[in-house]
């Protein structure tokens, strides 16, 4: 791997920012890809973003971002994806600080904010190197989860187009499965589940040989038949619903004949046992339990 610095200004690296969802994120006159495919996608909370602005209005020096070379002579973010994303929403005018967005400070303090430089390491090497630097320097700052990291390993077509479905704010699989599930599209989670359903568990297994595929429409389909199957057999939506290993019990029960009638009345005789119980070990509900017991 060979690293070098490189000197870029925000207003350099400002300079044709786009975010085209689906199209990806670019920045540096084009020619940088701020959001490749094993990125995730942004998950600062406001303050941290704040900060970051904060610390540009200030002079602060931010941490070093890494970026990788490719082989059309374009670049793309190894690490520093959420910083530079945050510093280009806002010269953007996307959001505010204090009251006032990039485009209401003065003249000055503009021009500062574009000068202001940016310590740049720019990385060339195979993808495998590419992708243990990637490993190495998310360990520190926001930490990628398990899934974050597996999207990394086998960046691909098939990652690409599963993201379509289970990385999302809002996507067609929170859709479907937001009465049954938990978990964060865009830290994930719901990828993770859909591929530990498919898979048996095996999700590397699965990622790898899958890694290649033009897209992601097995997984999918995969876990529209799950959701279908628990809309049919648990017509009653209940909150405790989420975060149950569905597919583990599709898997196990799915050319079972079910009467769901006699499931429901089962599951209502189990909650109420357990509504007694939960009232039984409540300091206040047990003393007039005890009461009661003592006239009888």
């Amino acid at each position: 791997m060979k690293i070098e610095q490189l000197e870029v200004t925000i207003g350099e690296l400002v300079d044709g920012y786009s975010d085209n969802r689906e199209g990806g994120v670019v920045g540096y006159g084009c020619k940088l890809d701020i959001r490749p495919p094993y990125q995730r996608e942004f998950v600062y909370k406001d303050k941290q973003r704040d900060d970051v602005i904060r610390s540009v209005l200030a002079g602060f020096p931010l941490n070093v971002m890494y970026w990788a070379t490719r082989p059309d002579g374009r670049y793309e973010v190894l690490d520093g994806q959420q910083r530079t994303i945050s510093i280009s929403q806002y010269v953007n005018g996307d959001f505010s600080i204090d009251n006032l967005f990039y485009d209401n400070r003065p003249d000055d303090v503009r021009r500062r904010i574009k000068g202001y430089e940016l310590t740049i390491y720019l990385c060339e090497g195979e993808t495998s190197e590419k992708l243990d630097w990637f490993r190495i320097v998310n360990i520190s700052g926001e930490r990628l989860t398990d899934q974050e990291l597996r999207n990394a390993v086998y960046a691909g077509s098939w990652v690409t187009d599963a993201k379509r479905y289970f990385s999302r704010p809002g996507c067609a699989a929170k859709v479907i499965s937001d009465a049954y599930l938990k978990g964060r599209p865009i830290r994930q989670e719901l990828l993770q589940t859909a591929i530990k359903w498919a898979s048996g568990g095996n999700i590397e297994d699965y990622m790898a040989r899958h890694q290649h595929d033009a897209d992601a429409d097995e997984l999918w389909s995969h876990f529209q038949t799950v959701i279908k199957w628990v809309e049919t057999t648990f017509p009653e939506r209940r909150p405790i619903m989420q975060g149950v290993d569905w597919g583990t019990l599709h898997a196990k029960h799915r050319n079972d004949t079910l009467d769901t009638g006699a499931l429901e009345d089962e599951i209502r005789h189990l909650l109420s046992l357990e509504d007694a119980d939960r009232k039984k070990r409540d300091p206040e509900t047990a003393g007039r339990i005890s009461v009661c017991a003592r006239w009888k």
